[in-house]
Order: C-alpha cells, then sequence, then structure tokens
C-alpha cells in the first residue's frame, strides 16, 4: 500500500504598523458677526415627561395647563457652568465642524474620528461640556414657533447674545489636518455653517441668520467682557 505525504501550508502572518496618535491642539479666537441664541431643554420639561412615564397608562391624556413663567424659561435655557457662566455646547462647534468638511469633499466619517473641541467647563445640571460665551449679559428673546406634526404655536423663550465672542481649542490629528486646514475649517463654520440656534445649517430649515462669527484676535474678543 502506498503512503500519501501530507502537505502542511505555511502561514503568514502580515504585520501592520500602526503609528502613535499625532494630537494637536489649536487655539483661535472668534466673534459673531450675528446674534448667538441658545436653547437648553429645560429641567422643569424633562421632569414633566419623566411624571409622564413614571404614570404609565394611569397619566391623564388632559391635565390643566400650568401658566407659562417667562422668566423661569428664560433661565432654564441657558447653558451655565458650574463656575457660573454661560457656555455654547462644545459638541455644536465639533458637529458644525464635521458638517463644514462636506464642502471641501472630506469625508465625515474621518473628520468624526480627528475633530475634537476642548471644553472650559461642564453644565452645571447635566453635566454638557461646555466652551465659555465672552461678552456680556443675554436678552430674553420671545419668539413665535410652530411645534410638532400640528405646527401649535407656542412663544420660545431663549437667552441672546447680540454681541458675543469664544475661545476655541481644536484637538486635531495633525496626520489628517494641518493647523492652517483647521483654521480655514473653522472660518467655514463661522461664515457658511453657524451654531446652535437659528444657524444657516439648521437640519430644519435655512435659518434665522444667527450663530454665524468669524476669526478675530484675542484683544477684540476679551474687550467683549469688559462691555
Amino acid at each position: 500500500m502506498k503512503k500519501t505525504e501530507k502537505t502542511t501550508a505555511t502561514q503568514s502572518t502580515e504585520h501592520v504598523a500602526i503609528s502613535a496618535p499625532n494630537m494637536k491642539i489649536g487655539e483661535i479666537w472668534i466673534m459673531g458677526d450675528a446674534p448667538l441664541t441658545i436653547h437648553k431643554f429645560s429641567e422643569k420639561a424633562k421632569n414633566a415627561i419623566k411624571a409622564t412615564q413614571t404614570a404609565g397608562s394611569t397619566a391623564k391624556s388632559k391635565k390643566k395647563r400650568e401658566a407659562k413663567d417667562f422668566a423661569e424659561c428664560f433661565q432654564q435655557a441657558r447653558h451655565i457652568s458650574t463656575e457660573g457662566w454661560d457656555g455654547i455646547p462644545a459638541t455644536a462647534f465639533r458637529q458644525a465642524c464635521i458638517s463644514a468638511c462636506r464642502l471641501v469633499g472630506y469625508k465625515m466619517t474621518l473628520a468624526k474620528l480627528s475633530i475634537f473641541v476642548v471644553a472650559d467647563g461642564i453644565d452645571r445640571d447635566e453635566g454638557t461640556p461646555l466652551v465659555k460665551i465672552i461678552g456680556g449679559e443675554p436678552r430674553q428673546l420671545e419668539s413665535m414657533v410652530r411645534i410638532g406634526p400640528q405646527k401649535t404655536v407656542d412663544i420660545a423663550v431663549r437667552p441672546q447674545w447680540v454681541k458675543w465672542g469664544a475661545r476655541l481649542r481644536i484637538r486635531y490629528d495633525a496626520d489628517q489636518f494641518t493647523a492652517s486646514d483647521i483654521a480655514n475649517l473653522i472660518s467655514r463654520v463661522g461664515m457658511q455653517v453657524g451654531i446652535c440656534e437659528g444657524r444657516p445649517d439648521s437640519p430644519s430649515s435655512a435659518g434665522m441668520g444667527w450663530g454665524t462669527f468669524e476669526i478675530s484676535d484675542k484683544e477684540s474678543v476679551m474687550a467683549l467682557a469688559e462691555g
């Protein structure tokens, strides 16, 4: 009987070289050239939803409508840090940077992994990372809006800054972007995307012309804090 020889295939191992992250931080000062409007989801609204969900099937479909406290709505719509200053969610700038990448043909999926915003603090209620607003006290803005599929008319009460600025600290992957790229990207965000309420890149409308800005210098922006 003839013996058969067994052959063993030689397995080759492919080595992949992964370089260490090359992250850098760029500091950019910006000054608003249009009003900045913030709208934080209030704790009162959260508690009302929680109470309804907790009640479950026993919740009444028709409830007595409480009187609206416009001053309280204004205060609860502000992002106040643990240190007491007003802020903009850092994610607003990060999302705007990612969105602006569409303008230059850069993949948004890569931008999500390559651009981050260093926060100045956190929201004292919900821990949202915040970028500090440089400027005076906001005014109480009352706007007519339509809510939900039924287009119910309501009055939205929000804080708005007519003159405002901020210091942005952008942490970016230097293997993907140069410092000049980041500056140009922030410039596009300010001119074409905007941030927060009524911005040009609003997902549900063409915006209100709010939330746009331009790159400025430290001295000009800090002057806003002095009134």
